[in-house]
């Protein structure tokens, strides 16, 4: 190695020590510990995408949707190590936009913070009507109602303190994995066992003897794939933990690293029990699978306890929503590409402004939901998957570009290197283009692409109203 490069080296790593004293700095408490980062990495990966969405995804690709889910699990475990080897890097609370800042460009940066900042507000928006949909199981009561007294509480929650922000989404989190587990136990007692209505019909054989795996062809499981991808949004989530973990070299890479089995039961195994118990054929879109089965299987209730377990996965999402926005519009602030009152912290370290605000937009969701419902909900989550996987798309570009100048000796080396980086981000990058094709064939997905190209104008206006306003600004000057 040359004294030149020896330089290069040392400098890097000196930056990567002023870089993570630097996160110490950032004032939140790190008051996450390993149960609870372990259960939003759970979490996480478990929502409506799954108890409700998969009805739709098995009327369109039958049995195959299996495959599909694995596949894009393989992809969600790639993205989730790129990401890990960025966190053990560089640890901080606004991981993707602080990422995108240092290893793209400011105005990467400043389009991944605002662009995931609005990808929560718009997920907690459809969740909390969700939400309020799901109380009218049981209750007489006004969906405003309900989503008012729900947006409340968990405004309340995120406000005072981190820890019990925590408590809430292990909860929350612990009744999703119950419900699964649940199933997969009583439907794996079925095929044994055979009781239950469903239990002179159950059979594995369903898996192919319904018009075979691929019912409606290659084609028809392709068309799934923004399903599926909706489904694992938020996985990235325990990126944004990542400042306020109580050990996070320790914990975040345990956390990544369940991905592969939490996939692999959670939806893969879930999906063959079902689909084993209950032919392809008798599930319609709209209808959970989940209460579709317990229908099938005689046991009624499990349509009211389906229903809570949805009613608690949509609170979940907007739980993490809240949480989310405030931090990554404090990250905006602290670098000088968002309002200065972002910055603002309660004394229990909770970005207060901004956590008000996002929270304050989730209400007026809520109203529009209220007043326009139909297809506006519908467009409302395709432009949430867009610009969730905005994030994804960084995080790759990112790690690729972190990989190739650690690997020069310009910066130091991460402790968790994903295996197979590059080639494995290189090839999750293409299966998310693959998927952004897949939404422009959709009619129905298609309107997210419109809204894109709308957003970007709005941010590139912004960026250079911004620069011009602060020309001295170090934020939006290349590092």
């Amino acid at each position: 190695m040359t004294s030149a490069k020896v330089d290069k080296g040392q400098a890097g790593r000196e930056t990567g020590a002023a870089a993570h004293d630097a996160t110490s700095s950032e004032g939140y408490q790190r008051g996450l510990g390993a149960r609870q980062i372990q259960m939003i990495a759970i979490g996480g990966a478990i929502g409506t995408g799954l108890f409700l969405g998969a009805g739709k995804a098995i009327a369109k690709a039958g049995p195959s949707l299996i495959l599909a889910y694995a596949v894009a699990g393989l992809v969600i475990f790639f993205i989730m190590r790129a990401l890990g080897e960025l966190l053990m890097y560089r640890p901080v609370s606004g991981s993707f936009s602080e990422y995108a800042r240092e290893f793209v460009g400011p105005f990467a940066g400043f389009v991944t913070g605002w662009t995931y900042w609005l990808f929560w507000v718009v997920t907690g928006i459809t969740e909390v009507t969700a939400a309020a949909q799901y109380m009218t199981y049981w209750f007489d009561i006004a969906q405003w109602v309900s989503a008012l007294i729900f947006t409340i509480i968990l405004y309340a929650v995120n406000l005072i303190s981190v820890k019990l922000f925590g408590e809430l989404e292990f909860w929350f989190s612990m009744v999703k994995v119950t419900a699964i587990i649940g199933m997969i136990l009583i439907c794996a007692g079925i095929l044994t066992l055979g009781f239950s209505d469903a239990g002179d019909t159950a059979s594995v054989t369903h898996l192919w003897s319904d018009g075979g795996f691929f019912p409606h062809g290659l084609s028809g499981t392709l068309m799934t794939l923004q399903i599926v991808m909706f489904a694992f949004l938020a996985v990235e989530l325990v990126g944004v933990t990542a400042g306020e973990s109580k050990d996070p070299k320790t914990v975040l890479p345990k956390a990544i690293n369940t991905v592969p089995w939490r996939i692999a039961v959670f939806y893969v195994g879930a999906l063959i029990m079902i689909l084993s118990v209950v032919p392809w054929t008798e599930f319609q879109p709209g209808i959970s699978p989940f209460v579709a089965a317990f229908q099938k299987m005689g046991l009624g209730v499990g349509a009211a306890i389906v229903n809570f377990v949805v009613l608690t996965a949509a609170l979940s999402s907007c739980n993490s929503g809240m949480y989310s926005t405030g931090r990554m519009l404090r990250d905006l602030a602290l670098n000088g590409q968002g309002p200065k009152f972002f910055t603002k912290l309660t004394k229990s370290g909770t970005p207060l402004i901004g956590t008000t605000f996002s929270a304050a937009l989730m209400l007026v969701g809520v109203w529009i939901n209220y007043q326009w419902p139909g297809d506006a909900f519908n467009y409302v989550v395709s432009f949430a998957t867009i610009s969730g996987m905005w994030a994804w798309i960084m995080i790759l570009v990112c790690q690729i570009r972190y990989r190739f100048r650690a690997d020069r000796g310009e910066l130091p080396q991460s402790t968790f290197r994903a295996p197979g980086a590059p080639y494995t981000s290189v090839f999750a990058l293409a299966f998310i283009g693959m998927v952004i094709v897949m939404m422009a064939v959709d009619k129905d997905a298609r309107i997210s692409l419109y809204c894109a190209p709308l957003w970007a104008l709005i941010l590139g206006v912004s960026y250079l109203v911004l620069k011009a306003r602060n020309p001295e600004n170090k934020a939006f000057a290349k590092r």
